[in-house]
């Protein structure tokens, strides 16, 4: 479970919005507290990734201090500037950091005044990732974030040494070749700075005017597009540090308007339920092909969307909290597959039902079926009469997956289905 306060609501995700005076310092908790005490409930003592991703703004050089609202609610989009730190070298980031990571692991630290802040939390945190898209956020290159990767994972590693550490989360690993050069290869880093795992992400997003009859071929080659490029990271990674593990641990689909609607604050239009059915079927295509090449971790982002906040991209309706299709998907792979599971090879006879099947550590044998068109089609499965069916398609709309058991060889996927066969 990936927990990433961000930029646009400073006081819920930035714990020292002022600089220290020699007479005191800004330290509040208040409003990121409540949220992150939330979330490791709701962990239950499962490994998390941690990611505080955005960087106090004053440790930025810019023209004027950047301002922000004093209600922790309301959105700041400019609150994220400068690209050059006051600090060069970067310790007054790491130290930011490391008493961040005290906080919640260490039951407090010691501030730049020497005074101890106290906090009830010894949580334990299996991942720290550092930064989020960089590419975007202060517009770092490679070079300038490896070194801000190292001087952090440097100073939090010594106040929570069982952490390990998550680089580079790229927004457009695609474009980014050269950064993944440069960040996998060991001598650009300083001695003794772990390269457990990287990170980056993918989102299917239409063009304006794509209706959604259109958008099922866009997304699906989007998503090819992206498989190959990770096919190339993949190769990368291998070549300069092969021990590196990979998350894609933002996956999901964002509607053109969607664009818009983050930045200006507009109510977002009525979202189709077609749709995320579409972007359900996406990410369990993708998961699939992921996981044929290895990859550790793929995260469906994100749990709540609403207008402000890419509404299209979430996995709950932000007015009642149902979960919608793409929820559902998720929670049937989560259910189904494991890491200990063995991908076999699987051919399906239709461009337009993608199969793969799985051997469970059990032994039982699966087959995941992803209908990647808004029709439906009948599919022949050699020995499939008796199998258990699990599905969320069209039909099932905000609901748990329907269950059943096939009569016959035959199966008829309804549009956007995700099923899972259990044979017996």
């Amino acid at each position: 479970m990936r927990f990433v306060p961000w930029y646009p609501y400073p006081k819920l995700g930035v714990a020292e919005l002022a600089p220290p005076s020699k007479q005191k310092t800004s330290w509040d908790f208040s409003n990121i507290d409540p949220l992150a005490v939330d979330f490791f409930t709701a962990a239950s003592g499962r490994p998390v990734m941690l990611n505080f991703s955005t960087i106090p703004q004053w440790m930025f050089k810019t023209p004027e201090p950047v301002s922000f609202s004093a209600d922790p609610n309301e959105v700041t989009w400019t609150y994220e500037q400068g690209a050059e730190l006051r600090d060069p070298s970067a310790r007054e980031v790491a130290d930011y950091y490391a008493r961040l990571a005290s906080w919640y692991t260490l039951g407090g630290f010691t501030d730049e005044l020497g005074q101890w802040q106290a906090s009830p939390h010894h949580y334990k945190i299996a991942y720290w990732e550092i930064l989020n898209e960089p590419e975007y956020e202060h517009s770092l290159s490679a070079e300038p974030y490896t070194k801000l990767y190292d001087r952090i994972a440097t100073s939090v590693r010594q106040v929570s040494p069982e952490t390990k550490f998550v680089g580079m989360s790229l927004a457009e690993p695609m474009k980014s070749s050269a950064s993944f050069e440069y960040f996998l290869n060991p001598k650009n880093h300083l001695q003794g700075v772990p390269l457990d795992m990287i990170s980056y992400h993918f989102y299917a997003i239409p063009t304006a005017e794509q209706t959604p009859a259109i958008q099922q071929y866009t997304f699906f080659e989007q998503a090819d597009k992206f498989l190959i490029a990770v096919g190339f990271i993949e190769a990368i990674r291998q070549r300069l540090s092969p021990d590196t593990k990979t998350a894609v641990n933002e996956t999901g689909c964002i509607l053109a308007e969607d664009i818009g609607t983050g930045i200006t604050g507009a109510v977002a239009k009525t979202i189709p339920a077609s749709y995320w059915n579409l972007c359900g079927a996406m990410f369990a295509y993708l998961y699939a092909g992921l996981a044929r090449q290895g990859v550790d971790i793929v995260g469906s982002s994100q749990l709540l969307g609403y207008p402000t906040q890419f509404p299209s991209v979430t996995m709950l309706d932000w007015n009642t909290g149902q979960p919608n299709a793409r929820y559902w998907v998720l929670k049937l792979l989560h259910d189904n597959f494991h890491p200990q599971d063995r991908i076999v090879k699987t051919s399906s006879s239709s461009p337009d039902v993608f199969a793969q099947g799985f051997i469970a550590s059990d032994g039982t044998r699966k087959l995941l079926l992803v209908n990647k068109r808004d029709r439906s089609f009948e599919i022949s499965l050699p020995h499939g009469n008796g199998a258990s069916l699990q599905r969320v398609d069209e039909t099932t709309g905000s609901n748990p997956p329907a269950a059943s058991f096939l009569n016959s060889d035959k199966i008829v996927l309804q549009g956007f289905s995700v099923s899972v066969l259990s044979f017996p």
